[in-house]
C-alpha cells in the first residue's frame, strides 16, 4: 500500500493515477506542479498539508484507516472538500455525461430500445445522486458546521471504520449496472468515440464516489457520530 507523505511529489501521484487530478483542484492546486512535494505546495498555497496527505491516502489506499495518521480533524474543512467534491459531480461530471449521451442518441437515429431504456436508467442514477447531494446541501452539512464549526473534532483510531466497513452503496451498484448493461446491450450503428466517453466518464464517476465514500465514512461519519451522541448539541 502506498503511503502519501509530506515528501512525497505530487507529479509522481499524479502520473502514477491521474484520477487525483480532481482531488487536487478541490484544494484549488492545478496541472503545473513541477517536482514540489506536498509539503512546498501546501505551504505555498496555505492548504493544510496534514489534512490533504489525509484526504490522498483514505482516496488511495482502499486499506488506509485516517485514525493511523494525523489524529486531527477540522469538521470545516472535511465539509469543504465534500461540498468541492458534490460541486464536480453536480457542474461538472454528471452533465459531462449527459452531453455524451445525448450526442449519442442524436447520431444514432436509428436507436434500439435497449439504449433508450439505458439513458433513462442513467436519468434515475443522476436523480438519486443529486437528491444525495441537495441532502449533504440542506441538512448533513449544516448540522455538522452548526456543531463543530472551527472546533478540531479527534479521530480515536479505535474507533475510524476499519477497511472492510465501507460497502458499495445504491448508486454505486447502479452505475455498475448501466456499464454492464452498456457493454453487453448496445447494438446497432452507433457512434464508437461517444460510446467510449460514456462509458470513461460513468467509470470515473463510479470510482470517484466509490473512493469519497471511503472519505465520507472514515472522516465525516466519525463526526457525525459525535454530533448525534451528543445531548447538548441538536440538529
Amino acid at each position: 500500500m502506498q503511503i502519501v507523505n509530506y515528501d512525497s511529489k505530487l507529479c509522481d501521484l499524479i502520473v502514477g493515477d491521474p484520477t487525483l487530478i480532481a482531488v487536487l483542484n478541490r484544494f484549488g492546486i492545478t496541472l503545473g506542479v513541477g517536482d514540489k512535494t506536498i509539503a512546498r505546495v501546501c505551504d505555498e498555497n496555505g492548504i493544510d498539508k496534514a489534512f490533504l496527505t489525509t484526504i490522498l491516502n483514505t482516496y488511495i489506499n482502499e486499506d488506509y484507516v485516517p485514525g493511523d495518521g494525523p489524529n486531527h480533524f477540522n469538521a470545516a474543512k472535511i465539509v469543504k472538500y465534500l461540498q468541492q467534491t458534490n460541486a464536480y459531480y453536480e457542474h461538472y461530471l454528471i452533465p459531462n455525461i449527459e452531453r455524451h449521451f445525448n450526442f449519442l442518441m442524436l447520431k444514432n437515429e436509428k436507436a434500439n430500445a435497449s439504449l433508450l431504456i439505458i439513458y433513462r436508467f442513467f436519468i434515475e442514477v443522476k436523480e438519486e445522486l443529486m437528491s444525495r447531494i441537495g441532502e449533504d446541501r440542506e441538512s448533513l452539512f449544516p448540522k455538522v458546521l452548526k456543531c463543530f464549526a472551527d472546533v478540531d473534532v479527534k479521530a480515536d483510531a479505535n474507533e475510524a471504520n476499519a477497511p472492510d466497513a465501507v460497502q458499495e452503496d445504491s448508486i454505486e451498484s447502479k452505475i455498475s449496472d448501466l456499464l454492464n448493461m452498456f457493454v453487453k446491450h448496445i447494438s446497432g450503428e452507433y457512434d464508437a468515440n461517444l460510446a467510449h466517453a460514456v462509458l470513461t466518464a460513468l467509470y470515473g464517476l463510479k470510482k470517484d464516489i466509490n473512493q469519497n465514500n471511503r472519505i465520507r465514512e472514515r472522516l465525516l461519519c466519525p463526526i457525525v457520530a459525535a454530533i448525534d451522541a451528543s445531548k447538548t448539541c441538536q440538529s
